[in-house]
């Protein structure tokens, strides 16, 4: 890119822009990396340096960038429409994508309800829940519950089952009352983090949700989570028997078990649907993000044939889901996504992505001998690890040393996106990624830490 307008372009951003989850200041007197395009695993800034992609854009991208098959999908689908709405009107598209995820998606999951991103997606999950109970006459049913450190957008519903207090806390008087509960979080272990102490603490979370609905079930629509891994909550990973021992109590005291799959979905874990570890299928499942490859803006949210029924009704019953999105069903995104799904059967993608976790495995190895370095944990192509000052006691950095952004500062200069969450760092990786590419990422990483370790 020409350096004058790269400088003007990035002077115009610092002017106009409000960057997401960004304290601003922080760019007032440095710039935000200015990407020109991207390809495959890559990223490249307005001076042609690649960056590898290791947090997917934001847990979307799948395919890896500039896919063909979704560009092609793309061009064609605006041969014909663009955008319809989805009220009272239908599409090709829409129609074959929603008979796509139901023949994918955990057992019992036969109605899609369309929306456009991962909040909304948990918007309608809520709603719908509490309508459900309203309608069949159990009108006490009105309250949800959350775990510690969950994440489920950014909406005010959403927000109202969020178990983060750094984004949540100052919202507390705009939401509904919801009832928390402990998450399964084995960093709270230490050094006596065990299969069998891991296994212990999510039984004691457990019989925490089993005391509140042995109390309340009566008044709790339904429970909400993020099946094997809380993610904005710091890459929290669980045991599958947790989530199937939710799945039992939810049978057991009448209460929706909600799947927020927006993150784990499409792949990223090793299978399809993260809720496939534990062999359990959820009430209402809520996708996104992975659903188009991380191309364009898509979301939905599928229910037991149950759910749409207590809404079927004649319309003078009122028993309409009034809920809707402009760009509900948006016929290019449909389309995109379906390209996406034939890519996972036409190329084997789940197959390979497999080996690729293997190698990722290996390669961490190099990663859990570092200073400063615990807790390295993976599942799928996800994988974490947490910076302390003192690994061996678990004592952290000072906060204000911000060491989590100083690693991502260091990892741009390796051509590396690391993007934090506070001292935690990640990979949630495209399942295009390479054996070579994992030890070549895995390889710089090492460096970053290392040079942590001289500043340290």
């Amino acid at each position: 890119m020409d350096a004058q307008l790269k400088e003007d372009l990035l002077r115009k951003d610092r002017q106009y822009v409000w960057h997401p989850f960004t304290q601003m200041k922080d760019y007032e007197t440095q710039d935000h990396v200015l990407i020109e395009r991207a390809e495959g695993m890559f990223l490249y800034d307005a001076d042609g340096k690649a960056y590898y992609d290791t947090v997917s854009s934001w847990w979307s991208n799948v395919h890896g960038h500039g896919h063909p098959r979704i560009k092609e999908a793309i061009a064609r689908q605006l041969e014909q429409t663009d955008h319809v709405m989805f009220s009272g009107l239908t599409h090709r598209p829409g129609i074959e994508l929603a008979e796509k995820l139901v023949e994918i998606a955990p057992q019992g999951l036969h109605k899609v309800f369309y929306s456009d991103n991962g909040s909304t997606a948990v918007e309608v999950s809520l709603k719908m829940s509490f309508q459900y109970w309203q309608q069949i006459g159990r009108k006490r049913k009105t309250r949800f519950v959350f775990m510690d450190n969950s994440y489920h957008g950014d909406t005010i519903g959403a927000v109202s089952v969020g178990g983060v207090e750094l984004y949540h806390a100052l919202f507390k008087p705009m939401l509904f009352r919801a009832y928390r509960v402990p998450s399964p979080d084995a960093r709270a272990l230490g050094r006596e983090r065990t299969p069998e102490r891991e296994a212990a603490l999510a039984a004691d979370a457990l019989e925490a949700v089993r005391a509140l609905l042995s109390e309340r079930a009566d008044e709790i629509a339904g429970i909400i989570v993020e099946p094997m891994i809380q993610a904005a909550g710091g890459m929290v990973m669980y045991p599958a028997a947790y989530l199937a021992g939710l799945r039992e109590l939810c049978a057991q005291y009448d209460v929706h078990l909600i799947a927020d799959e927006v993150a784990t979905g499409f792949g990223r874990t090793g299978t399809m649907f993260a809720c496939e570890h534990a062999g359990i299928s959820p009430d209402i499942l809520c996708v996104s993000k992975g659903l188009t490859a991380g191309v364009m803006p898509l979301a939905a949210t599928l229910c037991r044939d149950g759910i749409y029924e207590a809404f079927y009704d004649d319309y003078a019953t009122q028993k309409t889901f009034f809920h809707g999105h402009s760009f509900t069903g948006n016929p290019v995104a449909a389309s995109v996504a379906l390209a996406s799904l034939r890519v996972f059967e036409e190329e084997r993608v789940l197959e390979r992505a497999r080996e690729a976790s293997a190698a990722l495995a290996e390669e961490l190895r190099s990663i859990k001998v570092q200073p400063h370095v615990a807790n390295v944990r993976q599942l799928g192509h996800i994988a974490a690890f947490d910076l302390y000052r003192d690994a061996a006691s678990r004592t952290p950095f000072p906060p204000e040393r911000r060491i989590g952004y100083q690693a991502y500062l260091a990892g741009l200069e390796h051509g590396l996106i690391l993007r934090p969450l506070g001292d935690t760092l990640y990979y949630w990786l495209p399942l295009c990624v390479t054996k070579d590419q994992i030890r070549d990422i895995v390889a710089r990483t090492v460096k970053v830490l290392r040079s942590l370790d001289r500043a340290n």
